[in-house]
């Protein structure tokens, strides 16, 4: 690999770094408010309010949800033919594109928002409140999605970053005070739930506003600096506005069409649950109760690592577009093995992790609540992380060299044999909600079956095995070894949670790194390319862990 390529690949690492840590922050955060508002509504009304986000989520892909990475994949097409006037119309004419779609989809939510309700999701009484609440939130963040995307084609993922901070710690805070004093006020009600889910959809709505104006402050002040480079342009555009918007109504109605697909899974999934137990006899309590574990306990802890996936994905984008741009094949190869690298490195130690302290975890957090359904969840369920971390990437990586359309054709194919999987196995076997969490293992995994053979076809790319795969799963089976001593040992001198999670997990990090560095995971050079890499390198060696 010639410094060239390796210098560029450090910089998408270290751009990906950028999301990845924020990303990790921002769950970190989005776990830690979730907890006391989920003990505050219960799990039933988390039942009603991740319904409510799966029809929100569902119509925010479809208004604009694929702007971010489609602005970001023109404007760094743009930017590197130094076609700067072309790069600004592509900005404008996507704003306006969002400012409409994101528009009739927050009237739409808002106006029929009863109706839903009362016609595919009956078993979730209550769903209307939250959702008109969402309502405005969509524009918001369709908008939003737009400067996100411009900033990330010029290659700096900081005020992304800086934005997603502002707006989970705004969120944060009003969905718990909210979501309090709602059901406070609401005590008597018999949508009690409904209203504390609709606390915390406040706090989603007043944390995107937050992160829409720091995203403006920030674009005024860098504002002149890209009139500067626009003023120094003074080739003529090639592209009409007429054949902007067609760019980009082509750029990102694949994109949406694959997210859509992949957010269906879940829609479909609520859908499914709750009309299926509803036919097998259930009371509409049981389904959100059972729904609202689902959701809060075993999806919002696989999501954490899942998140660093695609801030990866998201951050690879813009410079593998400009190295396909460029013609340099090499490059191209070389950065998308170690990404997927990268986000096996990650992906991997976090299924073992939250399979082995699936229990202490959920009780340390719930502590009022049905731990012992969500600790199965996590240990029958927690591989789906290395699915979507790989879906997720190749996904990207097919989106940049221009293969738009396939990862929705892997979606379409993965979603007809998940629901036909799915239905199966809660209507004919007593699996009940555990069928859910089986189907959330096998949709990503056909997808990124699928998605891998097209890599291999369309770039000739072999992946790698030994050092992506290979080795981090022994690493990871070494670390759960630790990991459970620990727990185990520390459990009977101080048998608090409190404290014997926190060491276990500190085992845990520690040893999964000694062990992969030790069997020659990294090179020094890859070490380099990670988050505070130099520094773990000095450690590694002085430790005599490297050479």
């Amino acid at each position: 690999m010639s410094e060239s390529n390796s210098t560029k690949t450090t910089g998408i690492l270290k751009q990906g770094s950028i999301l990845a840590m924020t990303s990790i922050l921002v769950r970190i955060i989005g776990m830690v408010y979730r907890i006391p508002m989920a003990n505050i509504i219960g799990d039933e009304g988390n039942g009603v309010y991740s319904t409510a986000f799966e029809i929100y989520n569902i119509l925010l892909i479809i208004s604009s949800y694929g702007m971010p990475m489609a602005v970001s994949k023109m404007v760094s097409a743009k930017l590197a033919k130094k076609r700067y006037k072309e790069a600004r119309r592509v900005f404008r004419c996507s704003l306006l594109f969002s400012v409409i779609s994101g528009g009739l989809a927050a009237l739409f939510v808002f106006i029929f928002a009863g109706t839903l309700e009362n016609t595919l999701f009956s078993a979730y009484k209550g769903i209307t409140i939250p959702l008109r609440i969402l309502a405005p939130t969509i524009f918001v963040v369709a908008v939003m999605g737009v400067y996100r995307g411009f900033f990330q084609g010029q290659g700096t993922m900081i005020p992304t970053a800086l934005s997603q901070v502002i707006e989970q710690i705004v969120n944060a805070f009003v969905s718990v005070y909210a979501a309090y004093i709602l059901i406070i006020m609401h005590s008597a009600d018999p949508k009690m739930p409904a209203w504390g889910a609709a606390g915390g959809t406040l706090g989603t709505c007043l944390g995107a506003v937050s992160a829409f104006i720091v995203l403006m402050v920030i674009y005024f002040l860098q504002r002149k600096s890209f009139k500067r480079r626009v003023s120094h342009d003074k080739r003529p555009q090639i592209q009409s506005v007429k054949s902007t918007y067609v760019l980009i109504f082509m750029t990102v109605i694949p994109i949406v069409l694959s997210q859509t697909v992949y957010q269906l899974s879940g829609i479909i999934d609520s859908t499914i649950f709750g009309k299926g137990m509803e036919f097998l006899g259930h009371s509409h309590i049981k389904i959100k109760t059972l729904w609202g574990i689902y959701s809060t306990k075993y999806r919002l802890l696989v999501s954490v690592p899942i998140a660093v996936s695609t801030a990866i994905a998201s951050s690879m984008i813009p410079s593998l577009v400009q190295s396909i741009v460029s013609r340099d094949k090499k490059a191209v190869v070389y950065k998308v093995n170690l990404s997927i690298k990268f986000n096996m490195i990650i992906a991997i130690p976090s299924a073992f992790g939250l399979m082995v302290l699936a229990n202490p975890i959920l009780k340390l957090l719930f502590r009022n609540s049905d731990y012992k359904t969500g600790s199965l969840m996590l240990i029958l369920g927690s591989f789906c992380v290395v699915f979507y971390a790989l879906s997720t990437m190749t996904s990207g990586v097919l989106q940049s060299i221009d293969k738009m359309s396939l990862p929705v054709y892997h979606s379409l194919i993965s979603l007809v044999i998940h629901v036909v999987l799915v239905l199966i196995l809660l209507l004919f076997t007593p699996l009940g909600v555990y069928a859910m969490v089986i189907g959330n293992v096998t949709y990503p995994l056909g997808v990124c079956i699928l998605n891998a053979i097209s890599v291999r076809k369309y770039l000739k790319i072999k992946q790698e095995t030994k050092t992506t795969f290979i080795l981090p799963t022994i690493a990871s089976l070494v670390m759960s070894v630790c990991t459970i001593l620990a727990y185990a040992i520390v459990n009977k001198v101080f048998p608090r949670l409190i404290v014997t999670v926190p060491v276990a997990l500190i085992v845990a990090v520690c040893s999964y790194f000694v062990v992969l560095l030790k069997i020659n995971t990294l090179t020094k050079q890859e070490l380099f390319e990670f988050p505070f890499g130099r520094k773990m390198y000095i450690l590694a060696t002085k430790l005599r862990i490297m050479k």
